[in-house]
């Protein structure tokens, strides 16, 4: 990562003199604990990398100071910590991960001046109320049902699509997102339903589907329900192809909806690229959760480092960053940033530019097994 790092810190040694510069704290909030705990440790690992990275291109002094915090994905745990970071003076922050830790925490960093960066948090809403302190890297629900929606008016042109989601305020936001893209494309579904979590009698829904006669269903949803629709579908003989979103991304998805589950098409995140291997020691071994985030990890550090050199908020004695609105401007602005994930700018909300929106179909395996890795959806 020299290309990104190194012209970083040409810039903050430029700020103060060198004996007197204190390291700037960045905060973690993360699920070090609990059912997302994997995501959480490559989050860290990430930052972790790439903290220390620059405070060894700044000749091992510490530069930056990472301070991690579990909010094991709970809400109250999350304003707990955001409580504390605030009363710390950490005005910059990475996290939290979950939707729903993000939009109860950011209030309480909004009113203490801090920023955050998400890599995670999907949920639309999130950056649509105006706060200025709040920036995510992952696409939002509504990115991939747009996405969705686009591959959908293509591939199925002139052919009969429905689209259904789980009634969830999640699930129901994609659904019409995906309704939104078609109707801008001239090819509106012909049927727009859904079914509760949890509902496993699905017969009335699948026969209007197939008096429809539809071809495709988007589903907008969690893996259970998806594989309940998939074998119920299949049972009625209804080979409509199933469009879903990385809501389904779950190892239950692959059991549960066996051989019905091949040929569904997911969007999600693009492949997140592996990072460079750390100077002077051995890269620690992560699991697919952990490797599917670390490059967001270190790239909100990268992201963090670099809004600090164009806004020179930071008090070069003591390492604090009084107000993060400064930073925010900076991320704001063009052009976009250098980070491991490629250029990276933010529009008025928050939301990343250009985000895009990888295509993956679920395939049966030589050994069996039905999974997506690698699996390109070829172009319509």
């Amino acid at each position: 990562m020299k290309h990104a790092l190194a012209p970083i810190l040409a810039g903050l040694l430029m700020t103060a003199p060198v004996a007197a510069q204190a390291p700037v704290r960045i905060g973690l909030s993360a699920p070090l604990s609990g059912p997302d705990a994997a995501f959480g440790l490559g989050l860290r690992q990430g930052a972790e990398q790439a903290v220390a990275e620059l405070n060894r291109a700044a000749g091992g002094r510490p530069r930056f100071a990472l301070v991690p915090a579990d909010d094991a994905g709970d809400a109250r745990q999350a304003v707990a910590i955001a409580k504390k970071f605030a009363a710390d003076g950490v005005r910059l922050v990475i996290g939290p991960f979950e939707s729903i830790a993000v939009a109860a925490a950011t209030p309480v960093y909004e009113e203490a001046g801090a920023l955050l960066v998400t890599p995670g948090a999907t949920y639309t809403p999130l950056t649509g109320r105006g706060a200025w302190n709040l920036f995510r890297l992952a696409p939002s629900d509504a990115q991939q049902g747009r996405a969705a929606g686009a591959y959908l008016a293509k591939a199925f042109a002139g052919r009969r699509i429905a689209v259904l989601n789980d009634r969830s305020t999640f699930g129901r936001g994609l659904a019409e997102a995906v309704s939104a893209r078609l109707k801008e494309a001239g090819a509106p579904e012909v049927l727009f339903d859904g079914f509760p979590r949890g509902t496993r009698d699905l017969a009335d829904l699948v026969g209007r589907l197939k008096a429809a006669r539809v071809e495709a269903v988007y589903f907008g949803g969690l893996a259970p329900e998806a594989a309940t629709l998939l074998r119920a579908l299949r049972e009625a003989n209804l080979g409509a192809t199933l469009v879903a979103s990385d809501g389904i991304l779950d190892p239950a998805f692959a059991t549960a909806a066996g051989t019905a589950g091949e040929g569904t098409v997911m969007t999600l995140p693009p492949d997140p690229p592996r990072l460079p291997e750390p100077k002077g020691g051995k890269a620690p071994a992560r699991g697919p959760e952990a490797e599917s985030v670390a490059a967001s990890g270190y790239a909100a550090v990268e992201l963090l480092a670099q809004a600090l050199e164009r806004a020179r908020a930071a008090d070069p004695k003591a390492g604090r960053v009084p107000d993060g609105r400064k930073l925010a401007d900076a991320l704001r602005s063009t052009p976009p940033l250098r980070t491991i994930l490629g250029p990276v700018g933010f529009d008025s909300r928050g939301d990343r530019i250009g985000g895009t929106v990888a295509l993956r179909i679920w395939r049966r395996t030589p050994d069996g097994r039905l999974d997506y890795a690698g699996n390109e959806v070829p172009g319509p």
